[in-house]
């Protein structure tokens, strides 16, 4: 994955990032998350939202389009619903 960096092109420390959540979380009163739960909940949207499997690899900085598939295309419920639609609506043709 690509280095995370700052406008300055710095390197983040990822402890900042960390406290940076936890005050969000704290200050309006939400759930806990991890970094890495922010960052799987992101790229679950994404393909939610309708984004290809090489704009999420892009996005995370992956180099080889098999690490995004194994670790973040799983299927939610929104895609398992168009599935069936899709299917139905073939069949009723």
């Amino acid at each position: 994955m690509k280095p995370n960096h700052n406008d300055k092109n710095e390197y983040l420390q990822l402890t900042k990032l960390r406290k940076w959540i936890i005050h969000v979380q704290t200050k309006y009163n939400l759930g806990k998350i991890t970094t890495h739960g922010l960052l799987h909940t992101h790229c679950s949207l994404l393909f939610e939202a309708g984004a290809s499997l090489k704009e999420v690899q892009v996005r995370l900085g992956h180099t080889d389009v098999k690490t995004t598939m194994d670790i973040y295309t799983h299927v939610t419920q929104k895609p398992k619903d168009e599935a069936i639609l899709k299917f139905a609506s073939y069949i009723n043709l």
